[in-house]
């Protein structure tokens, strides 16, 4: 994306968000129905997936856990503690500082393609977002959605603009525009104004769309690393 689309983008999305957003209380309604549906089926279909997931990883690592928890920046910024599948090794947090000045992408986020702390199940379960599926029970308790922006560490958020917080005024999603739409292969700043360009146009309609193409890129492992 040019630097003349990004502005323009940008001016598109500022319009009509700011921090009084308002969501009506149907659009409520009918998305947490779709999330608890969606999320209750989700769990129930997958859960061979879930069991042969947890026993690879134990048997390539059996000193960390199967599950990842991780503190994440919600709506309202109310911080939450977010599940994903263990795709690291144990220690994976003490090592990110030895990593940072390798970072492959741009802003307040931590990509690397070729990160050392991936193990062999883990880069699997990455390239087909098999390791996200856990957040299927963040979306039953409520602090995430199915379809919303990614949810940021609290140190990515100590460094966003008050424009960057913007997409933290609806509740974070599994899924979202910047997955279907490049992944890991899109800049912090393109995120963004997608994630605005989602919360501008957002119902569950929209969100369906949004499923039904994120199906697709988990068969892809174009951006994913």
């Amino acid at each position: 994306m040019s630097l003349t689309q990004l502005n323009t983008e940008k001016k598109v999305c500022d319009e009509g968000i700011n921090e009084d957003y308002y969501e009506t209380k149907s659009s409520i309604i009918l998305k947490r129905i779709m999330d608890v549906v969606g999320a209750s089926l989700g769990i129930i279909i997958l859960l061979p997936v879930f069991l042969i997931v947890a026993i690879l990883i134990k048997l390539e690592d059996s000193k960390g856990p199967v599950l990842f928890k991780q503190v994440r920046v919600g709506q309202k910024q109310q911080e939450f503690t977010m599940y994903k599948f263990r795709s690291m090794v144990s220690n994976a947090e003490e090592l990110l500082e030895s990593l940072l000045s390798y970072n492959e992408t741009t802003g307040a986020m931590f990509k690397m393609k070729k990160d050392p702390r991936v193990t062999k199940i883990g880069r699997f379960i990455r390239k087909t977002s098999i390791d996200e599926l856990p957040q299927l029970f963040n979306v039953l308790k409520g602090n995430m959605s199915l379809v919303g922006p990614r949810p940021p560490l609290p140190r990515e958020v100590a460094e966003y603009s008050d424009y960057h917080k913007k997409r933290l005024l609806v509740k974070p999603g599994c899924t979202g525009l910047w997955q279907v739409s490049g992944r890991s292969n899109i800049g912090f700043e393109e995120m963004v104004e997608l994630d605005l360009k989602y919360i501008k146009k957002k119902n569950v309609f929209f969100d369906f769309r949004i499923i039904l193409k994120t199906i697709k890129v988990m068969f892809s492992s174009k951006g994913a690393f």
